[in-house]
């Protein structure tokens, strides 16, 4: 629970190579998200070309961070893979936000960009990283070592919290 409660959006990163072992543990956490009708709709792309970086940095206004990050992981739903159409945001949610949480767990830090519902981004970057037409970037997930030091927030709000009814 502590990668739950610490996690926090990092943005800027120092010059360290996050190991492909730690990637692949990134990876294997976005699997075990649940999925409608348990269809993983998801596909993975690992970024760590600093020009495909770059490309994207051009496209999507609030990416900059992909400049120092040393790796990056877009995550992707593949709509050919769906039997519950339209699902496959939630499921690939799930697998960002699983990203972030392992990305705790390791001591590095990461931050969630959205593509996806923005298609004027996600059409750009389908181009960039030349993707089939079934399948849609929802979110760009940069990571490495943090070189900021931030608190995590406490979300906790019960005025939020509603019992059987509103």
């Amino acid at each position: 629970m502590d990668a739950i409660f610490n996690r926090k959006s990092i943005r800027k990163y120092k010059d360290i190579k996050v190991s492909d072992e730690i990637v692949n543990y990134l990876l294997k956490a976005a699997m075990q998200a649940p999925s409608a009708g348990n269809e993983q709709p998801w596909e993975f792309i690992v970024l760590r070309d600093k020009d495909v970086m770059k490309k994207i940095t051009q496209v999507h206004p609030y990416s900059k961070m992909l400049l120092e990050a040393d790796v990056a992981i877009v995550v992707c739903g593949d709509e050919s893979k769906e039997v519950y159409k339209g699902f496959w945001v939630q499921d690939c949610s799930a697998a960002t936000e699983n990203i972030l949480i392992a990305a705790e767990d390791k001591g590095l830090g990461a931050v969630w960009l959205g593509v996806y519902p923005h298609m004027d981004r996600a059409e750009a970057i389908k181009e960039i990283l030349n993707l089939p037409e079934s399948v849609i970037p929802l979110s760009i997930i940069p990571v490495g070592y943090p070189d900021e030091q931030k608190k995590a927030a406490d979300r906790f709000n019960k005025e939020r919290i509603h019992y059987d009814r509103w």
